[in-house]
């Protein structure tokens, strides 16, 4: 059994649906999405097609008691047949009461395309068009920024209004609203909650509990601080992203979005398929020094990123870092076309780093 998690709209049915066959839709006897009136009483009565090698379970997250009932259809049916779960939350978060899934599902998170899914030659222009309009196939297949627009509002609206009300019990719904509007601002900063709680007047815990449903719902993430030992590293700030960068205001802050969202998905990709134990996370002293990522693998980095719009000089806190800490390669990309290395240091256009790193 196979659990598929990711944010609302990457295509996870139109993948799940591509799997039954060529042609599937959603009313193809193999698929029960929960949101179908007639799917509940289906299932709670066991009514599953005969020679159906694959069934589909979509969103079945919303329903309370759904690892209790896909417990029993697995336990029933794995002899006969394979079983994927998807859902736009975390399907590893919301598993709420009953017999543990233990051993019985693989967890996969889908990301919205790369920019070698996109093209595997990497131009300057495929990366232009993820840089506008983001990497959800709809909007990027679409190239219209009117409609971009309204499917942006519609996206969050629903993520919001429909996926927070199944699986949270929030009465301020406007209030979160409010908050998913200030995040985009705050991209590629270190985030103060503070800041947050006194917009929204609201205390410091609710807050945090927004900002924790927000990101097990796919629309945010938060990465943490990398206290190297020689350095006088913050330890509590975080950094918070979106998984659509074409939120986030044009420029430097939009750009390391995507390297933010392209880093995360190498490293899910390697969890996930390799099960590696993968982090991202940022390198910043308490001088404001500020390295913008550092990937780990098993708890050791295994190299930093720093990203740059235009094709500028080697930044200090690269060779700063490079000379006090234990990470082995340090890369500095940018939009532009220059590539030179100096020591463990390199600076390259970001289309050649994801060449380089295979990134899926």
């Amino acid at each position: 059994m196979v659990f598929v998690g990711g944010p609302r709209q990457v295509g996870k049915t139109t993948l799940a649906l591509t799997l039954l066959g060529h042609g599937a839709t959603e009313k193809h006897p193999a698929y029960f999405n929960w949101d179908n009136p007639t799917v509940p009483s289906r299932l709670r009565r066991m009514e599953l097609p005969d020679k159906e090698p694959l069934l589909i379970f979509d969103e079945l997250h919303k329903y309370a008691r759904w690892r209790n009932l896909i417990k029993g259809i697995y336990d029933t049916e794995k002899r006969f047949r394979w079983i994927l779960v998807t859902g736009s939350a975390r399907l590893d978060y919301y598993r709420k009461g009953g017999d543990s899934l233990a051993n019985r599902y693989r967890y996969f998170r889908l990301h919205p395309f790369s920019l070698l899914e996109l093209n595997a030659t990497a131009s300057a222009s495929d990366l232009a068009l993820l840089l506008k309009y983001g990497g959800f196939p709809e909007p990027l297949l679409r190239q219209n920024e009117r409609d971009l627009r309204l499917w942006q509002r519609d996206r969050v609206s629903r993520v919001v209004r429909e996926d927070l009300r199944d699986l949270e019990q929030v009465r301020e719904i406007s209030l979160v609203e409010q908050l998913v509007e200030l995040l985009p601002e705050r991209v590629g900063s270190p985030l103060s909650v503070a800041s947050l709680r006194e917009d929204l007047g609201v205390d410091h815990k609710t807050v945090e509990r927004w900002l924790l449903i927000l990101e097990n719902l796919y629309l945010c993430f938060r990465i943490s601080p990398y206290g190297a030992p020689k350095i006088r590293a913050v330890k509590k700030e975080k950094k918070l992203y979106l998984w659509d960068w074409s939120m986030v205001p044009e420029g430097g802050f939009r750009f390391e979005n995507l390297v933010a969202s392209q880093l995360l998905k190498y490293c899910h990709f390697l969890e996930d398929t390799e099960g590696y134990l993968m982090e991202l996370r940022f390198l910043r002293d308490t001088d404001k020094r500020e390295v913008d990522f550092v990937v780990l693998k098993d708890g050791k980095p295994i190299f930093a990123v720093e990203c740059k719009t235009g094709e500028k000089a080697t930044s200090p806190s690269l060779n700063y870092f490079s000379e006090r800490t234990k990470i082995p390669r340090f890369y500095q990309v940018h939009l532009g076309q220059k590539t030179y290395s100096r020591g463990n240091i390199s600076v390259l256009p970001f289309t050649q780093f994801c060449k380089d790193l295979e990134m899926p």
